[in-house]
């Protein structure tokens, strides 16, 4: 059975950032858009954690912690921040949201 190492963890983290940057680029609802930058932020995760693993080293799985906690509150900030969208447009499209345009 062939050995997982390193490089299968990065590309897979690769495959995970390219698919969130695109649903960031490419998708309207904020929903998709909140989920697209969770993937980021857990490729960002992965990455982290197999350099971790590869230099024996604890520091890279402090950094996922904290960066799951960051997470955690960006996800809470960006749902009260849909609820208060859909109650002003009854939309969560993110071409409706224009009150910050300047």
């Amino acid at each position: 059975m062939p050995e997982v190492t390193t490089t299968h963890y990065l590309v897979l983290s690769a495959l995970l950032f390219t698919i969130g940057v695109a649903g960031i680029v490419t998708r309207r609802n904020m929903i998709t858009v909140l989920m697209s930058i969770e993937l980021v932020l857990n490729s960002v995760n992965l990455n982290f954690i197999a350099f971790s693993y590869q230099l024996s080293d604890l520091g890279g799985q402090i950094f996922a912690i904290f960066t799951i906690a960051v997470a955690a509150g960006e996800a809470a900030v960006g749902l009260g921040i849909l609820v208060a969208m859909f109650r002003l447009h009854e939309s969560v499209e993110l071409d409706r949201a224009t009150e910050l345009s300047g």
